[in-house]
């Protein structure tokens, strides 16, 4: 096995197990961007399509359910017929098992509300949560506020939270999970805010305690390519409190401080990162290294044509490292997730909007 340098380490290229999609294949041995271990199809039999947002099932999840800790979830945020804002369903991958072909990805939730977007989470206290951004056409003429779904470990769905300002286009979110109290902040793509969800959980007994707005004044504009842009990926640090927010529009990076105990919004908050190697920045993550990890819109904004579909590393300090490409065209890198505790059979996923697969790797 040959190997390549990610992340500040020298790792082993490691084969693909099964590969959904033949012509991304060959693409990516021509240029790795990691090695690959698991490529599944996220095309359920209702045939959506578009994957958008990405969670792991957390380790020690509440046991008893259709998912379990290291379990992968994807949401589709297109239908079958490709119209934006209109897809359905969230798919699940068992990650020891066998990857999905095309068309047969498992579901796990099919909502009545449409347009599933990146703000998916999981609790370990055995909750999923899903936003949403609806179309009926697939235009922002049509786009509607959306809502949070609150779904529980066998796929039911509980309760939905809506709200004109704390949840006005519910693009990406990520968890603080402290088990009975989970804070979920929430990047709206309709008002350009960024809220906090104070939860508690107790079984299948979920209740929004608290919402406040930590951060405001973030761009948004309606965008062919994506139906709308503006503030997505979210990530959060929890030895500094510091919660990074991914903006499209103006491809920043800001950072909110002492983010989980906020009592009013900041105007975006410090920019950390600047730099022409954001290209409509959408998913935010930690790395396993410490490193932050966010993937590029590229059609959407400031396109190159050298890295049309690719992850960008840089430092929380705000120095680039490297990027490396996801899908040799444009639009194809959308969420991810990452798991930084040990014990996961995987410990990053993330998605391809183009050949509509979900890809794990198992970085050290």
């Amino acid at each position: 096995m040959s190997k390549q340098t990610f992340l500040g380490r020298t790792l082993r290229l490691i084969p693909i197990v099964m590969l959904a999609g033949g012509a991304l294949g060959a693409a990516q041995a021509a240029q790795p961007f990691l090695p690959y271990v698991l490529n599944s199809s996220t095309v359920p039999p209702n045939g959506d399509v578009n994957p958008y947002g990405v969670a792991f099932v957390p380790m020690g999840f509440a046991s008893g359910g259709t998912i379990q800790g290291g379990d992968i979830l994807v949401s589709n945020f297109n239908n079958s017929s490709n119209v934006q804002g209109t897809g359905t369903t969230i798919i699940k991958l068992r990650p020891i098992g066998q990857a999905a072909p095309p068309g047969a990805a498992r579901v796990f939730f099919t909502s009545q509300l449409p347009g599933l977007s990146t703000a998916l989470g999981v609790a370990s206290a055995g909750i999923v949560f899903v936003g949403n951004v609806p179309t009926t056409d697939g235009t922002f003429g049509t786009i509607g506020q959306g809502a949070l779904q609150v779904i529980d470990r066998d796929g039911n769905w509980r309760a939905t939270w809506t709200d004109a300002t704390f949840l006005d286009g519910p693009w990406d979110l990520t968890l603080v999970d402290e088990g009975a109290l989970v804070h979920i902040f929430v990047s709206n793509v309709l008002n350009g805010t960024v809220a906090r969800l104070d939860v508690s959980i107790s079984g299948s007994n979920v209740k929004l305690v608290n919402k406040t707005l930590v951060g405001k004044g973030y761009p948004f504009k309606p965008n062919a390519a994506a139906v709308v842009v503006g503030p997505t990926g979210l990530a959060y640090d929890g030895n500094t409190g510091t919660l990074y927010v991914a903006s499209t529009a103006n491809n920043t990076i800001y950072a909110i401080d002492n983010a989980v105990n906020a009592s009013a919004p900041v105007e975006r908050g410090v920019v950390v990162f600047q730099d022409p190697h954001l290209r409509g920045p959408l998913g935010l993550r930690f790395a396993p290294n410490g490193d932050l990890l966010t993937t590029n819109g590229d059609a959407l904004t400031n396109a190159n044509a050298g890295f049309p579909s690719e992850m960008i590393e840089f430092t929380a300090a705000g120095q680039f490292v490297r990027q490396f490409n996801v899908d040799p065209s444009e639009g194809g890198a959308f969420g991810l997730d990452t798991v930084l505790t040990p014990g996961a059979p995987y410990n990053i996923a993330y998605v391809d909007d183009v050949t509509g697969t979900l890809t794990l790797e198992n970085l050290p």
